[in-house]
């Protein structure tokens, strides 16, 4: 019965050979709501952003030991970087800034396997701090709150790739204060603070455009994923891994002919997801995957399977209306909530899908475009503005004490009291 409602629902609706409903298809749908009027906001002019210059240890070395950083699924931090230094929101003079940005790669140092490593990075994010508020005075009287970083790891400034271990060691103390970039978000989760801007991770956008089929190349699978269903390596007895979400798609739907699902990864692996109505998007170790911007670049429905996640730009796009949301509890029933749904909400998902801006949001282009990721990120911080006067030390606006910890000279005290004065107070 699904198989025949399944067929129906493609020749109908999608129109195999039909040259109308190809045109249909063709059509994009303005985005309109809170969320997608946002989408196309230009930050220049909103914002000026400072870049410190820190040694090339903290960066360029990094990149240059191990090439693999610009391609996995972390460079959002690499791009970034080069990204601000030719932005025209970028100021050299640190006295008008409204945001620093602090560039370290602190995901650039990888295992054999590609993970990486837990233990360098708090001690790289731990040294640049000290360099900053030994060399600038702008951390020191904010104690961060005015600087950005951006840190694409699996649990964000956990700065773990295991939950478990993530949890545990926290947020790392110095960074609680700042604001945070990162590809990691759970609603009530100790690895996301309040006011992170949460991104879509590195997907390489000339690899994905080289695949690009024609617009009007039918939709003929109805569900579609590549991936692993357990983790034997590191989750031998299999119920850990994506917290057993996985593992129910593979044992309920192996066998079931709407789901083209497998562990292999075909050379064919994105020209199959432009031609699949749905494509799954569990969770793994942590909630987030390439596989959602795969699917909304190539206008496949995104089914997230990820209790509480946080989206990318969530303030920007409108995930209610392109994806579905289905919760772990309920992966046993998934053939059946997708096909219980209606042709006319599918096709309204695929016309907002094949918004060009929808698709631009969610990557990170070398030469930088209009309303991609980068400029996202960039409103997100303008979105922020102006800052609330508590950002500053108390010590700064009663008084304009120097903090114990600083060395400035009198000069210096001067001059950072009447910029406190005229920027936060």
């Amino acid at each position: 019965m699904r198989v025949c409602l399944w067929f129906f629902v493609v020749v109908i609706v999608f129109g195999f050979g039909d040259g109308k409903n190809a045109d249909q298809r063709l059509r994009t749908e303005r985005i309109s709501g809170s969320a997608g009027d946002v989408l196309e906001d230009n930050p220049v002019g909103r914002l000026k952003v400072y870049v410190y210059e820190l040694p090339s240890k903290y960066n360029k070395k990094l990149l240059q030991k191990d090439p693999r950083c610009l391609t996995h699924m972390f460079a959002a931090e690499i791009f970034m970087h080069r990204f601000l230094l030719s932005s025209p929101v970028r100021t050299l003079n640190p006295e008008e800034a409204d945001w620093f940005y602090t560039p370290i790669y602190p995901t650039c140092d990888l295992t054999p396997t590609g993970l990486p490593l837990p233990f360098n990075s708090p001690r790289m994010m731990r040294s640049a701090i000290q360099l900053l508020s030994s060399n600038w005075p702008y951390w020191n009287r904010t104690e961060g709150a005015d600087h950005f970083f951006v840190v694409p790891h699996d649990f964000g400034a956990c700065f773990h790739y295991q939950e478990e271990k993530a949890i545990e060691r926290g947020i790392l103390p110095l960074l609680r204060r700042a604001t945070l970039v990162q590809t990691f978000g759970q609603r009530n989760h100790v690895c996301l603070n309040e006011g992170s801007i949460t991104i879509p991770p590195y997907a390489p956008p000339q690899k994905m455009q080289a695949h690009q089929i024609p617009l009007d190349t039918p939709r003929s699978i109805f569900v579609y994923f590549r991936g692993l269903f357990y983790d034997v390596n590191n989750d031998p007895e299999g119920g850990y891994y994506a917290r057993g979400a996985r593992a129910a798609v593979w044992e309920n739907f192996k066998n079931n002919p709407l789901f083209d699902i497998s562990t292999d990864h075909p050379t064919t692996y994105y020209e199959d997801m432009q031609r699949a109505i749905f494509c799954l998007c569990p969770l793994g170790w942590a909630p987030w995957s390439p596989r959602l911007v795969e699917a909304v670049v190539f206008g496949c429905i995104p089914v997230i399977i990820a209790d509480d996640i946080v989206l990318p730009f969530a303030d920007a796009i409108p995930w209610e209306e392109i994806g579905v949301f289905v919760a772990e509890e309920d992966v046993p029933h998934l053939d059946t909530f997708l096909t219980s749904i209606p042709p006319e909400v599918i096709l309204r998902k695929q016309r907002l899908l094949a918004n060009p801006s929808m698709k631009r949001a969610m990557l990170f282009p070398q030469p930088a475009q209009p309303g991609d990721a980068f400029h996202q990120i960039l409103n997100g911080l303008a979105r922020k503005l102006p800052h609330d006067r508590t950002v500053l030390l108390e010590t700064w606006s009663e008084g304009f004490e120097l903090d114990s910890r600083t060395s400035w000279g009198p000069e210096t005290l001067v001059r950072e009291v009447s910029f406190s004065q005229k920027r936060w107070l």
